[in-house]
């Protein structure tokens, strides 16, 4: 094999936030841990990624001790010494006894949706937070978020005239995925002076626009609250979608992930926004999807998550599930960490005390660095950054001196991915190009996470900033 006779869509496939950069920062941290000393910066800071627990967020305790009893069972014959040896609560072994019910065992192959027992857990937790009821027979667990919207795209999809819309900047799985399956993206650009808000007006001309040339809109992707961008839409900004996609017959691909990372407002979820207005909209399709990857959870590795379909033809729906079962079934020990995300310990029951405590550092930790980033880049020359609203990351806008976009055109580079590669070089930060997100032509702009500890990075960026704009000055 070679790269002339390999599938060429894998050759167009770009995912920005492990490219060039992230490679780089790997090889600085193994350089560190070897005992280099000869770089500028003692430790990597890895801001290009959403990735909680390599960044010393720590696991929920809860969580990972239920896991611990139902991957090892035996350990449950043993209850005082758990109890008194190790800090498990009577709560954690009922849990794990009731998942292991449930599923019999995480190395058996599960119904191909997901466990039912644990599909109607999480039908439970969609009914509390929207007010509406949800079907377990509606809902599919997965390997991550990520694995549902390949799911999803890859029954949308059936080639190069399909047009799915896509908010720029953009999580790059979704153009990522619509290159592999050969398809089109159609970008709507999203508003950077209206807090990086949908702009209906965008995504009719970009409707418009792809079918004069020829392309079947079928479906709209919303992030919400926004990757890269951090925003996080109101009701009225979901019914403008959603106006849309009814007159357009879209299906809406609702990204949900960060749905509890939310420092301005609250979340209102697709679902109970279409269930509000269900009298006037009755022929919506909709998907939303939902991880244990973010929010305060954090278990990115676990590869957990499920989506909820709303209004899709039952002879469709049985597509997915034929799809999904070509790939057995989500991972099971996933499965039940999801099934204790969507249902935590409650107020009175043995390892609520702790649970909230470990939930609520991690959530006010995050709120802090992200003002703290956000105030950093209020004093940075150049740079202008929309207030935090969700979350993990802060997209700045930048102005770069002329004499280093013509730095960045001899190294046949775009100029904000020049600035990141110094950045990276000169404090061992690793943020991620606004090119590879997408951004409006004429605009540079960069993503980090705001995930690390401490502000000691923080204060690189700045430091590293005022010298990059000496230097090119």
């Amino acid at each position: 094999m070679s790269l002339d006779n390999i599938n060429p869509s894998v050759k167009q496939a770009k995912y920005a936030v492990r490219g060039e950069l992230a490679v780089k920062a790997e090889e600085y941290r193994a350089r560190l841990a070897d005992g280099d000393k000869s770089l500028p910066f003692d430790s990597v800071i890895f801001a290009n990624i959403g990735n909680p627990q390599q960044l010393d967020q720590q696991p929920i305790t809860f969580f990972r001790q239920v896991l611990s009893l139902v991957e090892n069972p035996v350990l449950l014959e043993n209850p005082d010494v758990l109890k008194t040896a190790f800090g498990y609560k009577q709560d954690v072994l009922d849990r794990a006894k009731a998942l292991l019910a449930a599923v019999q065992s995480v190395g058996a192959y599960s119904h191909s949706q997901g466990a039912p027992g644990i599909r109607e857990s999480v039908a439970k937790f969609i009914e509390e937070r929207d007010g509406f009821p949800a079907n377990p027979q509606d809902l599919f667990l997965t390997g991550g978020a990520s694995s549902g919207v390949s799911t999803l795209l890859n029954i949308i999809c059936d080639g190069p005239k399909t047009g799915v819309l896509v908010p720029i900047p953009q999580y790059p799985l979704y153009t990522a995925t619509l290159a592999l399956l050969n398809a089109t993206c159609v970008p709507y650009y999203l508003e950077e002076d209206k807090a990086w808000g949908t702009d209906v007006n965008a995504i009719k001309q970009s409707i418009k626009d792809a079918k004069a040339a020829g392309t079947d809109v079928r479906s709209v992707v919303v992030i919400n609250p926004g990757n890269p961008t951090g925003a996080s839409l109101t009701a009225d900004d979901i019914k403008q979608v959603i106006d849309i996609a009814a007159e357009e017959s879209l299906v809406i691909m609702a990204d949900e992930v960060y749905q509890t990372n939310i420092f301005m407002g609250e979340f209102v979820s697709f679902k109970k926004r279409l269930r509000q207005l269900q009298q006037e909209y009755d022929n919506v399709e909709l998907v939303s999807m939902h991880s244990t990857s973010k929010g305060m959870v954090g278990e990115c590795g676990h590869r957990g998550g499920y989506f909820e379909l709303v209004g899709f033809d039952p002879l469709v729906q049985e597509q997915i599930y034929k799809l999904v079962s070509i790939g057995l079934c989500p991972p099971v020990v996933s499965q039940c960490l999801l099934e204790t995300m969507v249902n935590p310990p409650k107020a009175g029951e043995p390892s609520y005390e702790l649970y909230d405590k470990e939930y609520s550092g991690i959530r006010d930790g995050l709120a802090q660095r992200a003002l703290a980033l956000y105030d950093a880049f209020q004093r940075m020359e150049g740079v202008e950054c929309q207030k935090p609203q969700g979350a993990m990351y802060l997209f700045p806008k930048i102005e770069l001196p002329a004499k280093a976009v013509e730095a960045a055109k001899a190294e046949n580079r775009a100029a904000d991915e020049f600035y990141c590669l110094r950045l990276l070089d000169a404090t061992g930060v690793c943020v991620v190009p606004g090119s590879g997100f997408g951004q409006k032509e004429n605009t540079l702009h960069f993503r980090t996470t705001f995930l690390a500890p401490g502000t000691d990075w923080v204060e690189r960026i700045v430091k590293f900033h005022s010298e990059f704009m000496e230097q090119y000055r």
